[in-house]
């Protein structure tokens, strides 16, 4: 089969966001072309049509490729705990919570097998392969078992692209020190480098570029300029280096950014609109008078809860909400806002009942079996009849006990379909098990509808595009910035000879 490889020097170089690139440049060629990542670490997840799980950064590689996620372009993802752990997604199934130690000492053998099946698969079906990399590829101490990175090039034979952060400084000595630690066979697959991330003035960066050149008969095929992504990075450390906070717009909408926090993708779609201030709230922050708050998933609910109330920061949004303030849960933030959440059996680390931010009238129980799929929907609220969709991932059941509500305050489903979420009578609290939701663009701009009528503000158009038209728009855009600066032509000569 036909294969590139794209690897870094470090974390956060931009392979993710590389590998859409060339997905959507060849797609945009004739290629039919398939991303594939061995094994990623991230609590951003995507649910396939097969109620499978992959890392969000191959499902937008597989819309840069035009086709759609499935679990085959990601078969080993890690969702981080925070305790050392991870839980194990097998071909989009949990496992299992495994260690780090007794991953790498008990897991190579399988793992390897799944990334062999699913590369078989995805090799019959596509032209072209685009297989990124993770982390490193000469991390010395956990080389010998690392399935993701030239393990998956040798045994694709697959020219390679070896990608920098040159921001970050360091560049040339990253690089040099990365072909050092790379075996020759491992190395001789290495076809091209890739200066990511450029701020200067492209004269001055030519002298090292021949140096460069010279010194590992590498070609250099690309000096790409910094991009203002948007797409996040898998991690939530990405959200630290997110920009200053944008005064001149409508409404702030405050995130919670929870130590676990697990699809924070969710809110791109409110990035992206040029009327709102989409603020990341630390749990030792001040929250603050934003227009609405929103609680986000957790991958350990219970955990993520408890931090809220050692830091104040769950009174902080009980006081908000008894203000007035519009306050929305999604996922694990939909069960906090409950009054109770119970985890019988220890999954998330410790048995017992914990008591809820009490915003809802809602009881949550932590069970084995995770749910994740897909889901069409119908709103009740905002605006009723809007078609919705999205995807659940979470792995307990909600019961709404409405004869515990507040005195004078009751709830109703958001959807037609009740389990899916309910909003309060006055609109101000919402929670919900759909991942997604804000891709939804009438309903989307029907919920901020409310908020700006209560500053008073005109109302925004609702006969927009859902988001995947946007991230349609930004992958072509993406394309077109990285296509006038990188030189595939090489590569696809490699690549032909390879095959």
């Amino acid at each position: 089969m036909k294969a590139i490889m794209v690897v870094g020097t470090t974390s956060h170089a931009g392979k993710s966001l590389l590998t859409a690139a060339i997905c959507r440049i060849l797609n945009r060629q004739g290629w039919k072309v398939s991303p594939f990542k061995g094994q990623n670490m991230a609590n951003n997840a995507y649910v396939t049509a097969n109620g499978g799980e992959i890392g969000h950064a191959q499902a937008v590689q597989a819309w840069a490729a035009g086709i759609a996620p499935r679990i085959e372009m990601n078969p080993i993802l890690l969702k981080p705990q925070g305790d050392m752990t991870s839980q194990v997604v097998l071909k989009g199934r949990p496992i299992g919570k495994i260690s780090a130690v007794d991953y790498y000492e008990q897991f190579f053998e399988t793992g390897w097998q799944a990334i062999e099946e699913s590369l078989s698969r995805l090799g019959d079906e596509f032209d072209i392969i685009v297989c990124e990399g993770a982390g490193s590829p000469v991390e010395v101490n956990i080389k010998h078992r690392d399935l993701t990175n030239m393990r998956v090039a040798k045994h694709l034979n697959a020219p390679t692209l070896l990608v920098v952060d040159i921001d970050r400084g360091g560049a040339f000595a990253q690089i040099i020190g990365t072909l050092e630690l790379l075996e020759p066979d491992e190395r001789a697959l290495i076809k091209g480098i890739i200066i990511n991330k450029f701020r200067g003035q492209r004269s001055l960066l030519q002298p090292g570029v021949e140096w460069l050149e010279k010194r590992t008969g590498i070609p250099v095929i690309g000096v790409i300029p910094w991009i203002d992504s948007p797409f996040p990075a898998e991690d939530s450390l990405s959200l630290l280096e997110r920009p200053t906070v944008n005064t001149h717009t409508d409404l702030t909408i405050a995130v919670i950014r929870l130590p676990r926090i697990s699809n924070f993708t969710d809110f791109d779609p409110l990035e992206a609109e040029p009327s709102v201030n989409l603020r990341y709230v630390g749990l030792k922050d001040t929250l603050g008078y934003p227009d609405a708050v929103i609680l986000p998933g957790s991958k350990t609910t219970i955990a993520d809860l408890v931090m809220l109330q050692k830091t104040g920061m769950a009174e902080a949004i009980q006081n908000y909400a008894m203000a007035g303030g519009t306050v929305m849960g999604i996922c694990g933030g939909y069960q906090m806002m409950g009054k109770m959440l119970a985890d019988p059996e220890g999954l998330e680390g410790h048995e017992g009942r914990y008591k809820g931010l009490g915003l809802i009238p809602l009881k949550s129980v932590i069970t084995g079996q995770k749910i994740t799929r897909q889901r069409q929907a119908s709103s009740n609220f905002p605006q009723s009849g809007l078609p919705i969709s999205g995807y659940e991932i979470h792995q307990g059941r909600s019961h709404l006990a409405e004869d515990e509500a507040a005195e004078g305050v009751t709830f109703h489903p958001m959807y037609d379909d009740r389990n899916l979420g309910v909003v309060d009578s006055t609109q101000a609290l919402w929670g919900t098990y759909l991942h997604g939701v804000f891709d939804n663009g009438a309903w989307r701009r029907s919920w901020l509808n409310r908020l700006r009528q209560q500053r008073g503000l005109k109302s925004l158009p609702t006969g927009v595009a859902n988001y995947r038209e946007q991230r349609e728009v930004m992958l072509n855009n993406l394309a077109d910035i990285v296509e006038a600066y990188l030189d595939l032509s090489t590569v696809m000569q490699h690549l032909d000879a390879a095959s």
